[in-house]
């Protein structure tokens, strides 16, 4: 394990540090919708988290993106914790994940390049499982 605490690199953790609903809306009334695909059935519209597009008559891409803040301190069981919230987005749609991209924004020069490695080691891990 780490001596890095991550939870010490955030004011708040997980789903928490997310911008709030109402403000959210807000933000997004003033997003320009002059093309919307009609292929695209689930959108901004409907405050899911994931986006469902309409590949033909019987297949769908249900997508997400997730941003989540440590809430433990351990990188492994931080990766996990982070694969299975943006999985579980899959999965509420009623779709099967096929596959998984990573974002990793870390302050590279608070946190050694073998913590990142184990925050994504973790997040392997469930999504392999």
């Amino acid at each position: 394990m780490s001596d890095v605490r991550l939870t010490s690199l955030t004011s708040g953790g997980g789903c928490g540090c997310k911008i709030a609903p109402a403000a959210l809306t807000e933000i997004l009334a003033k997003v320009p919708r002059q093309y919307l695909d009609p292929a695209l059935l689930v959108g901004i519209e409907t405050g899911d988290d994931a986006a469902v597009y309409r590949l033909n008559d019987e297949q769908a891409v249900v997508a997400t993106t997730d941003f989540f803040m440590p809430i433990v301190d351990d990188p492994y069981d931080f990766g996990r914790i982070a694969a299975t919230n943006a999985l579980s987005d899959i999965y509420a749609m009623g779709a099967r994940p096929i596959f998984a991209l990573a974002i990793v924004g870390m302050p590279l020069d608070k946190l050694p390049v073998n913590v990142i490695q184990d925050i994504l080691a973790g997040g392997t891990s469930v999504c392999e499982a």
